[in-house]
């Protein structure tokens, strides 16, 4: 837990509030949080199934502006609770082993909808020096997601780069620096402390245009001091807009598997985009993997973007073989480009590891593994349907709403649900059935969700239980783990997400409870 010492100009230090101030105070803040987002997820969560039926343009659009509106309603919440927390002073940081590059992908590709949406680009890219570490991981998204999401906001135009550099440190403790460059209007000189300020924005006139209390970079800047580091903003060196670096020392990360199971040594590459952002990023994980970047190489990666003026498609390269760049929107032309003679296709933003894979397939040459976990798929398929016919999932929730919610996403996915209102019940259910997979509520009248997994442990019922919060609190998490649950996820519930939680606890090989932190 970081925690300040605050004292008066003549050395005087209040005393410090009573255990039992301190204690009301988590608990108005955590019921606060838990009152105002369960709302809210249901808002967000029916919004996203209305907009799965089939609705005219208008009312396409109206759905869309009231879950764009209810997010950001729920995200200037989230900051509100946050910034009151960092305040206080009372924001625990849990330290555990972070995978940089699946944290910087996992950030751009949250934010990929958003920017495509504004015909923006987004990359990313870690440098092979920026050891992994140690660190509240979750700290780290929220820092980088409040960063890039600020960019993607403002830019109009061009695009967003998210990249991790090696800025000095030790072996044991590397400084690392988290940059975000946009092509947006930039920070005027005069104007770059007060943004970092409570309700600070660079023009009066942002909080209405934009949206936003402007409390997302107060609490940018609070988390990285908390964490010893500073956030600054300067302009882009190499074009308009703005760069923001966040940058702090970490313990190096011990026993860490390798980044990338396929080596690209020897291996030339050509990249083409009009994009600076997305050939930075392309050839940054090229060289990562340990090929080389050339203006004419054998293998081409070229983006759909490159296409000329009214041509459907980028005329392949009469030299070479070449791999198209699409956004997940433009995946209908993969069959087009596949009988144009294209060798293979990658998603934006792009991901190391499948870059690697698709040149050496895209090049004939065998794959020269290294140590570590297998390779993902060749085709990076990350929208593909997932199907869980047969999976018997017991729901116990007793928000109506958020129930319709869950169960709706459950049964698309092929899972048999039943339905539970409340700890009670949700016991009496398992006595009655076997169930491959228990989604529990925290927080639920009579018997909550943590005394419910314990009775169901005490039964001797190993039967994976993940928990449905609405709070992402640290000693939430750990509550929900302590009390025999093996994971947990936070609402509003994300097909992604639940897809996972699904394909992890209902293979019971892979199955391994996370850690408390």
């Amino acid at each position: 837990m970081a925690r300040s010492k605050k004292a008066s100009s003549d050395t005087v230090v209040a005393a410090a509030e009573p255990p039992a101030v301190e204690a009301a105070e988590q608990q108005f803040l955590r019921l606060m949080s838990h009152e105002m987002r369960t709302p809210l997820n249901g808002v967000i969560g029916m919004l996203g199934l209305l907009s799965r039926t089939r609705l005219d343009g208008a009312q396409r659009a109206y759905a869309e502006a009231a879950r764009s509106s209810a997010e950001h309603l729920l995200g200037l919440v989230n900051d509100l609770l946050d910034y009151a927390r960092l305040e206080a002073d009372r924001l625990e940081f849990d330290s555990a082993p972070v995978d940089l590059e699946g944290l910087v992908r996992g950030v751009a590709e949250l934010l990929s909808p958003r920017a495509h949406d504004k015909g923006l680009e987004i990359a990313w890219s870690v440098a092979p020096e920026a050891v992994d570490i140690m660190a509240d991981e979750g700290r780290l998204r929220q820092v980088l997601f409040n960063l890039a999401g600020n960019a993607v906001k403002f830019a109009e135009t061009g695009g967003v780069r998210i990249t991790v550099e090696r800025s000095g440190g030790s072996l044991k403790t590397p400084k690392l620096a988290f940059i975000v460059d946009d092509t947006g209007p930039g920070i005027p000189a005069e104007a770059r402390g007060r943004i970092f300020e409570e309700f600070g924005h660079v023009d009066a006139s942002d909080a209405s245009r934009f949206g936003g209390a402007g409390l997302g970079l107060a609490v940018v800047r609070k988390l990285a001091h908390a964490m010893g580091g500073t956030v600054s903003v300067a302009d882009r060196p190499d074009g308009p807009g703005a760069r923001f670096r966040f940058e702090a020392a970490f313990p190096a990360a011990k026993h860490m598997p390798p980044r990338c199971a396929v080596s690209l040594a020897g291996q030339a590459v050509a990249v083409v985009s009009p994009d600076p952002f997305v050939r930075a990023a392309a050839a940054a994980q090229i060289e990562a993997s340990g090929g080389t970047v050339t203006a004419k190489a054998p293998v081409l990666l070229i983006d759909h973007a490159a296409r000329p003026a009214g041509q459907g498609l980028v005329p392949r390269p009469a030299d070479g073989r070449a791999v198209v760049l699409l956004k997940p929107s433009e995946r209908d032309l993969i069959a087009r480009y596949r009988s144009s003679g294209f060798h293979g296709y990658l998603i934006k933003p792009l991901r190391r590891a499948s870059v690697a894979e698709r040149v050496l397939a895209a090049s004939g040459a065998q794959l020269t593994m290294q140590p570590g976990p297998p390779p993902p798929p060749p085709e990076d398929d990350r929208v593909a349907l997932t199907r869980f016919s047969g999976i018997r999932v017991l729901l116990v929730e007793d928000n109506p709403v958020g129930a319709l919610l869950a169960s709706t996403l459950l049964k698309r996915e092929g899972c048999a649900v039943e339905t539970a209102a409340s700890g009670h019940e949700a016991l009496d259910a398992l006595k009655r059935a076997r169930y491959d997979l228990v989604f529990m509520d925290m927080r639920m009248p009579g018997m909550d969700g943590p005394s419910a997994a314990r009775a169901i442990r005490a039964r001797g019922d190993e039967t994976p239980i993940v928990a449905l919060t609405a709070n992402a609190f640290a000693e939430d998490r750990r509550a929900c783990l302590e009390a025999g649950m093996d994971d947990h996820l936070v609402k509003p519930l994300e097909l992604e997400s639940l897809r996972a939680s699904l394909t992890r606890w209902t293979k019971s090989a892979d199955r391994a409870k996370v850690a408390a932190g």
